[in-house]
């Protein structure tokens, strides 16, 4: 774990609400993982006073990049940052994706990613594609759900990578109509399941829980990030905690990428 002040290279506005920010921060790019995230200071008052944690988008030589929603009032003093600014940062934090067996095996994996959860499964999409796609030329599967087209994210990004996209939306206005969960099981319906096959999820709670039951249910190895307010974001406050099979856990230390089968679901 680092404390960089981050000079910000660009923050730039990518539809709607949304903003990517890249800023130049070595160590941590040097040593940040897929599914790890970290603790932006957005400017120097007290108000806000905490930090916010943003998943990594991206990592390009001694850059970090990151994807947000200008929804609250931090976010909103963000993505009024300018270029040659600078950000206090803390990271990587947490615990990311285990993705290495899924390179030594070679085989197409499935990233399913509502709304904002595109943002840790791109930066995962290039480490897969980086070692997967080149040496056996399977496709990874990404399945993006947005409420409309309006909201669909990272498509374009994706298919940049030689990702398979495939998008599902709950109005129909693009792709399959419905939640990005149904498209999942109509998949598995019309394809069936691909032995040596894992898959790796990023979204809201009720899609994370729904992606559990199908992973069980098909027999089929899940990791999913989960979303959950945080306060201090290195573990001491215990104020994102939920339960597992052993017990509870803290999503911004021990997570927040856990086996889907280990999550106690309310």
């Amino acid at each position: 774990m680092f404390q960089s002040k981050a000079k910000i290279i660009s923050n730039k506005h990518i539809k709607d609400k949304y903003f990517v920010c890249v800023v130049k921060a070595a160590e941590i790019a040097k040593t940040a993982s897929p599914g790890q995230f970290i603790e932006v200071k957005v400017d120097s008052s007290f108000d806000p006073l905490l930090r916010r944690p943003l998943g990594v988008h991206g990592v390009y030589g001694e850059n970090i990049e990151i994807m947000y929603e200008a929804i609250g009032p931090a976010t909103k003093i963000l993505s009024q940052r300018k270029n040659g600014e600078y950000l206090d940062i803390i990271g990587p934090l947490g615990n990311g994706f285990d993705y290495e067996p899924q390179v030594a095996s070679r085989k197409p994996q499935v990233l399913i990613a509502g709304g904002m959860g595109v943002a840790p499964l791109f930066f995962l999409a290039g480490r897969l594609t980086d070692k997967i796609t080149r040496d056996s030329g399977s496709k990874i599967l990404v399945l993006i759900g947005a409420r409309t087209k309006k909201q669909i994210l990272c498509e374009k990004e994706f298919k940049e990578l030689d990702c398979d996209v495939k998008i599902a939306t709950d109005d129909g206005s693009r792709g399959f109509r419905g939640r990005v969960t149904d498209l999942l099981k109509d998949l598995l319906r019309t394809r069936g399941q691909d032995p040596g096959v894992k898959v790796f999820a990023c979204g809201p709670r009720p899609m994370l829980k729904e992606i559990s039951r199908v992973s069980k249910e098909n027999r089929i190895p899940a990791q999913i990030s989960l979303e959950e307010h945080m306060s201090c974001g290195i573990g001491a406050c215990m104020g994102c905690v939920v339960q597992t099979r052993n017990g509870y856990k803290r999503v911004c230390k021990e997570g927040p990428v856990f086996e889907a089968r280990d999550i106690v679901w309310d």
